[in-house]
């Protein structure tokens, strides 16, 4: 898995780079230290992921995030940061993320790389805690969209980031079940995964 790592302080992105190496199955194929350089490395390496901080600078992480992914819309891109604050996991969520972390998670950081790359999408204990309170923020008028009360739930659980089992046991369905509706579900909506209907959900 070729990773490019962006961040702004120099000793984050050498630690950042021995720690994940020495996990196996990585490579650190470039690093930076501000978004332009994200935006300018990622064209020249073509990653499988970008492993990205968001304050950095003038313009941030978030930016250089929806510059890549309208020139390169199959990017993976997973934001690792010091900060869990609502307007940036709403818009690193809107952009089309595959993942936001906290560095002080750093255990979770080789996994979540493994989960991105194959094709997961990965939010950090932090951030999970967070959706609840972002999702009671705005009334959201799903059956305006043909739902049936049950996929509004689903939709709901997969906006707090919950996987398919832990949906099932949280609705009483089978797993079977949740992945039905799940299809059912996209197809109503002419979406693609879960990470797009997270996104239209929180831009409800």
């Amino acid at each position: 898995m070729n990773v490019l790592l962006i961040d702004d302080d120099p000793l984050v992105c050498a630690s950042l780079k021995t720690i994940l190496e020495a996990g196996g199955g990585v490579t650190i194929v470039g690093t930076g230290c501000s978004a332009a350089e994200a935006v300018e490395r990622y064209d020249q390496l073509l990653p499988d992921i970008l492993l990205m901080d968001i304050r950095m600078g003038q313009e941030n992480g978030l930016s250089a995030g929806e510059k890549i992914l309208k020139k390169h819309p199959e990017a993976k891109i997973l934001y690792l940061t010091t900060f869990s604050d609502d307007e940036y996991i709403i818009k690193a969520l809107r952009l089309g993320a595959k993942g936001y972390l906290l560095k002080q998670d750093f255990e979770s950081i080789l996994p979540a790389l493994q989960a991105v790359w194959q094709g997961q999408s990965v939010f950090g204990d932090a951030v999970v805690t967070k959706f609840p309170r972002l999702i009671s923020q705005k009334e959201h008028h799903l059956e305006d969209y043909g739902l049936s009360g049950r996929e509004c739930d689903i939709v709901k659980c997969i906006a707090r980031g919950l996987s398919n089992k832990e949906i099932a046991d949280e609705l009483y369905l089978s797993e079977g079940t949740v992945r039905n509706y799940l299809s059912t579900i996209l197809e109503k909506l002419s979406l693609r995964d879960r990470t797009q209907l997270a996104v239209f959900y929180y831009n409800l």
